[in-house]
């Protein structure tokens, strides 16, 4: 299973896909009650640890994070079964799962 701060350098690779986002996302882990911040709100992409207010808020496990970066589940499918929750804009977490689908 992926630790925090290998999720965190994992989508600082995907850094120039998801600069089109515009918005703040919060990662919420629900299996270790930590969090990663995206800011894509400054022109360019910021990821940390920690929490903030955010555009989305993601609820999911680090292994359904990992597998969303990696492309091994699809964001739809991760929300459809359950193993993904929004809270906040809908609209930026259809966007932010369009840019991850990118490759």
């Amino acid at each position: 299973m992926a630790d925090l701060s290998s999720l965190v350098e994992a989508i600082r690779e995907r850094a120039d896909a998801l600069s089109e986002l515009g918005y703040k996302v919060r990662f919420d882990l629900s299996d270790t009650g930590e969090a990663i911040l995206l800011d894509a709100t400054g022109g360019g992409v910021e990821v940390g640890e920690g929490s903030g207010e955010a555009d989305a808020v993601l609820k999911l496990s680090t292994d359904t994070l990992d597998k969303l970066i990696t492309g091994r589940i699809g964001p739809m499918m991760a929300f459809s079964t359950g193993r993904l929750k929004v809270e906040g804009s809908q609209g930026v977490a259809l966007k932010l799962a369009g840019l991850l689908d990118k490759d």
